[in-house]
């Protein structure tokens, strides 16, 4: 695996501590409007720096389960996406009648499913890439 430069590092430190921050904050109903902004901050930050960590090797194993951090990277920014749409109603304020409750009906509080799904697949696979590279030395 690339290693982040000492920067990058930071602001992958940084975006973690502020995902953390800002979805505690948008559970618990405190600054929710501030919260799914810093989140989302927190998100973006942290699946850009995450991104740069490249793998140059030619094991299988570690390539899918990059993969399958990809797809971990996507949850947690659709789940800012999704906090974002429930505290300001920018998709939500141009429906009208059945489409609006169905919509409201399939996005609200969703955010928290694609944070989970996020969060266990990011676990899973740290914790497997570190293990095969381990192996691979």
């Amino acid at each position: 695996m690339r290693r982040l430069n000492k920067w990058q590092s930071v602001v992958y430190l940084v975006g973690g501590v502020l995902m953390v921050v800002g979805a505690g904050c948008f559970a618990m109903l405190f600054c929710q409007s501030i919260a799914a902004i810093v989140y989302m901050v927190g998100a973006v930050a942290f699946v850009s720096m995450q991104s740069l960590q490249r793998y140059d090797g030619n094991m299988l194993t570690v390539r899918r389960l990059r993969r399958i951090m990809g797809f971990a990277e996507v949850c947690f920014v659709l789940s800012g996406l999704l906090m974002i749409e429930q505290q300001y109603g920018v998709v939500r304020s141009h429906l009208s009648g059945v489409t609006y409750d169905n919509f409201v009906v399939y996005t609200y509080n969703k955010w928290v499913v694609l944070l989970l799904v996020a969060a266990l697949l990011e676990m899973y696979t740290m914790h497997r890439i570190s293990s095969e590279l381990k192996d691979e030395k």
